[in-house]
């Protein structure tokens, strides 16, 4: 059995501890031992992407304390497993730092080609939307970008594929921003809330009920835009639906 240990990131923890409980549950029925390691904070993503990289370097010792026991690390995250991977040079690299560097993966990405599964036993009965969240896509590369050329494909789509009851819409622009973007959804609040009305408007224009991500982030964005403007659409982590069985 693998054992893996469980990063829960602090926003997921404080405001959607429901989609923690869905990657932990969904892990267990995957046969995986999971730990939860209790000193765990903030990966460090937030001050780092403020453009204070060294005052990070704390949270990104702690971190790599935590987790480089493990043989490998799994977090409900695009955007926090992205940063790990790519931005932990700004501490020494150790043989941890370099174990914990190359062995986190984002949850959906563990999943696929980690424990090679595509089907997870799910169902869900409702119209299906894919946000590609920026740090997944660009970063992690769990799918294909509209601006290289390549041969399409998602893991994220992958996996709701076979989720029972799932209808997959397509959208017309599928790998753009939703302008979360961390701080620049703060220091850029008009155009970001500009893009998150045009990301809401392209799946309401696609029929979809249901708008998932690998980023509680980005949905956290696009939830406070629909409920500000009451509109018929609502938001679900990617591990919400792999562990659901709503018939």
């Amino acid at each position: 059995m693998i054992t893996v240990g469980l990063f829960i990131p602090c926003y997921i923890n404080q405001l959607y501890p429901q989609v923690g409980i869905a990657t932990l549950e969904l892990l267990k029925k995957l046969n995986v031992n999971v730990v939860y390691p209790l000193g765990q904070t903030c990966c460090g993503q937030p001050m780092s992407n403020s453009g204070a990289e060294q005052d990070s370097e704390a949270a990104c010792h702690n971190f790599v304390n935590n987790f480089s026991e493990f043989e490998y690390i799994v977090a409900p995250s695009g955007s926090c497993t992205h940063h790990v991977i790519d931005h932990y040079d700004v501490i020494p690299q150790t043989e941890d730092v370099k174990h914990v560097r190359q062995n986190i993966y984002e949850l959906c990405d563990f999943i696929f080609n980690v424990l090679k599964i595509k089907n997870v036993g799910a169902k869900f009965p409702y119209k299906v939307g894919v946000h590609k969240s920026c740090a997944g896509l660009r970063g992690l590369r769990l799918g294909s970008s509209s601006e290289l050329v390549e041969e399409p494909y998602s893991i994220i789509e992958d996996l709701l594929k076979e989720v029972d009851g799932v209808e997959l819409m397509q959208i017309k622009r599928p790998d753009e921003c939703c302008g979360f973007g961390g701080t620049f959804s703060v220091v850029e609040e008009a155009i970001s809330v500009k893009m998150g009305k045009d990301k809401i408007k392209d799946h309401l224009d696609s029929c979809v009920e249901i708008i998932t991500a690998t980023d509680t982030s980005c949905l956290m964005h696009l939830e406070g835009l629909i409920n500000r403007n009451k509109q018929p659409i609502k938001v679900m982590h990617i591990a919400e639906i792999l562990n659901s069985s709503i018939k």
